[in-house]
């Protein structure tokens, strides 16, 4: 007696790849329960995100993921390249260009200096350790002006501040929790200082408002009167500052 049992569902992969203009472009793919349809995103940083609702089926997402080829291809072309932080490289510290410098000391900290009549960025180690130790010390100025200009517009609005960490979000600059934890992404030591500003004023007012109301935005602009410089720079070149550190 033979016995027909029903072919088991593709399961879904954690990655998948699609060629866009000859080039393979990896994809994560990822299950949500809160997802209510296909869903295909491309962050500042990193691969595209294919997100399959809970009741998903892989046919069905390759499915949408071929059909959204075209948009797919059209928003790849307009993100920001990523600048790995190497030897000879230029990078943005408070919005003034630095070239990378790979000292090849063995010990030391990362160090301000002028070479040939050009800012630059003395970093100890090998070529190899530069993005690890660039980094870390990038986190720690940008730690000590964010803590800074956190409790200076936490005193204007009569609020505290009970932490500031650093972060890496890939789409956001900044966060802020009911119990006054403030996170900020580490990447806003590399624009002018009057933008950090204005995500510090943003993140602090979030402490009066926990939401985006005209309240809120008056707590901003209370916090800091010139916010919509600030503002306006991170909407202009935001994307590209977050493709900085990223091999």
């Amino acid at each position: 007696m033979n016995f027909l049992f029903p072919a088991k569902a593709p399961k879904v992969p954690a990655a998948t790849t699609l060629v866009i203009n000859d080039e393979p472009v990896e994809i994560t793919v990822k299950v949500s329960p809160r997802a209510k349809s296909y869903r295909l995103t491309v962050p500042h940083h990193g691969n595209p995100v294919l997100t399959l609702p809970r009741t998903g089926r892989w046919p069905e997402a390759e499915g949408f993921l071929n059909r959204h080829r075209g948009w797919l291809a059209a928003r790849l072309k307009r993100s920001a390249p990523r600048t790995a932080f190497a030897d000879g490289e230029v990078l943005p510290l408070r919005g003034v260009p630095h070239r990378i410098h790979a000292t090849g000391r063995l010990r030391g900290r990362v160090e301000v200096s002028e070479i040939d009549g050009e800012l630059s960025l003395l970093v100890p180690g090998e070529a190899a350790h530069i993005p690890r130790r660039l980094t870390e010390w990038l986190k720690a100025e940008a730690q000590r002006d964010l803590a800074e200009r956190s409790d200076i517009h936490a005193a204007t609005l009569g609020v505290e501040v009970k932490s500031v960490a650093m972060r890496s979000q890939a789409t956001r600059w900044g966060s802020c929790s009911s119990s006054g934890r403030l996170n900020y992404n580490w990447r806003l030591i590399l624009a002018p200082p009057f933008v950090l500003d204005y995500v510090a004023a943003h993140e602090v007012a979030h402490l009066v408002h926990m939401n985006h109301s005209p309240n809120f935005w008056k707590a901003v602009e209370r916090a800091l009167p010139d916010m919509t410089k600030g503002k306006a720079w991170l909407k202009a070149h935001g994307k590209v500052l977050m493709g900085y550190g990223l091999e």
